[in-house]
């Protein structure tokens, strides 16, 4: 079959999102942690944007009331912040100090709408990427299953068209040569004209069979031609939907990264913030410095708890092949048709398109193969989620990963086995564990067989 592999600047469960070459087993019988996908996508995306709207408006609120009549900048970006040289001459005046107070909890507050506005709206773009790789999912299934039928049609044409042909020659070969003639000659042998008789009988019979495979032979060819055409018809909604799903990732892309520029910004800026207010309110204190000091350690500190985090994760072991397995933990929802399970505000639809392992919780997920990262970071049902590109149209992705658990960055090259994110329940998810899914051509299909023909097994 035809494939055609989605490009970079996207991603058959979506857990999430980003979730087959061939279809469909059944799902092995489980009560483990399973994931959910997005079925009601229009219910998503309204849901997401009423969601945003409210963040908007609630927190816009809240940021108001705290600063009453002093602006709150439209961006924490475009924000002028206090150095600390003109807070500690703003507190030796009460006015000024005061008015600084107000001015540090205004921008806090905004940094906070910041990161919140832009997470929503990467939900949603996220959300809406999960929906149009369903539907590029659901195309190839579609065009396979009309190409199969095509393919089946054209056979089932041709032998009806060999059928006919042997048919005819038959009845050529028992032709009765001139029958008046034989009517003649045989005249008064009533035994040679009761087997002429006969014999034409047969050969009317034949005549008539003759017509009706022919009738047949022409319906199938009908047929075959008309399920050509709606092959072609499908293969051409694939491809619609496989730029379609392809600009989605973009903008899932470009959303993610506005989230993550506002999550960079509020946590560079609001822990010195909050010092700030913190020293502007303690009477004790006289200078800044203390304080100074105390953001420095403190940035020592998350440094060193990083770099320990990432010596820590030891990598998976790697097969001759190449690939890793992405995970320790048995298999809890296997890939195939099982019932819809809903959680987290969404239900799932009844295929799994990838393999759930339960790992438990804060466990060490692997890359199945080196690549660069392709997406990392919110999306909707998946949760936390990270998609490996690894060359020739393949790609992995792994779901759920927990909050502060993701170790790599868009774009970033890992290595096969490398420690990329630790296991969680983020998203529509029922408990700890890694939701692992395989794509090839943009289309998922079945991790298992994929990775035992890489010399890897799973669970």
């Amino acid at each position: 079959m035809d494939r055609t592999t989605i490009r970079m600047p996207i991603a058959r469960d979506r857990t999430t999102s980003p979730r087959g070459i061939r279809r469909r087993p059944g799902r092995p019988a489980s009560s483990a942690p399973s994931t959910p996908g997005a079925t009601d996508a229009a219910g998503a995306r309204l849901r997401l944007r009423r969601r945003v709207r409210r963040v908007m408006a609630g927190v816009s609120i809240a940021a108001l009331a705290l600063v009453g009549a002093v602006a709150v900048p439209a961006s924490a970006q475009a924000a002028a912040y206090p150095t600390w040289d003109e807070l500690q001459a703003a507190k030796a005046n009460t006015a000024a100090g005061a008015a600084a107070v107000v001015q540090i909890t205004g921008l806090i507050a905004q940094l906070e709408t910041n990161v919140q506005i832009t997470r929503a709206e990467a939900e949603l773009r996220t959300d809406e990427l999960i929906v149009a790789q369903q539907k590029f999912d659901d195309a190839v299934a579609r065009a396979d299953q009309i190409q199969a039928q095509a393919d089946a049609s054209a056979a089932e044409a041709a032998a009806a068209e060999r059928n006919a042909g042997q048919v005819a020659a038959q009845l050529y070969r028992a032709g009765t040569g001139d029958v008046g003639v034989s009517l003649f000659l045989d005249a008064g042998n009533s035994a040679a004209t009761e087997t002429l008789l006969a014999k034409l009988g047969s050969m009317e019979k034949m005549v008539e069979r003759t017509s009706d495979i022919y009738n047949s032979a022409r319906e199938k060819q009908n047929a075959a031609s008309s399920l050509a055409g709606q092959a072609e018809v499908a293969r051409a909604e694939r491809e619609k939907l496989r730029i379609a799903a392809e600009e989605a990732l973009a903008v899932a892309q470009a959303a993610q990264a506005a989230a993550e520029a506002a999550l960079a910004e509020s946590q560079a800026k609001k822990i010195e913030l909050e010092q700030q207010l913190k020293f502007l309110q303690d009477t004790e204190a006289k200078t800044a410095a203390a304080y100074q000091e105390g953001e420095r350690i403190r940035k020592e500190e998350e440094e060193r708890r990083r770099q320990e985090a990432l010596k820590n994760g030891s990598p998976g072991a790697v097969a001759a092949s190449g690939w890793a397995r992405p995970a320790a933990g048995r298999i809890t929802s296997g890939y195939g048709s099982r019932s819809s399970i809903c959680t987290g505000g969404g239900c799932s639809n009844s295929f799994h398109y990838a393999v759930d392992l339960g790992t438990g919780c804060s466990a060490p997920i692997y890359a199945a193969n080196s690549g660069v990262v392709r997406f990392a970071g919110w999306s909707g049902t998946y949760g936390n989620y990270v998609q490996i590109d690894h060359g020739g149209g393949v790609w992995t992705g792994y779901a759920h990963i927990r909050p502060g658990g993701t170790f790599v960055g868009t774009g970033q090259w890992v290595e096969s086995g490398q420690n990329i994110a630790s296991s969680g329940t983020t998203g529509a998810s029922t408990g700890c564990h890694l939701h692992f899914e395989v794509f090839v051509g943009g289309s998922r299909i079945n991790p298992i067989p994929f990775m035992a023909d890489r010399g890897v097994g799973l669970g």
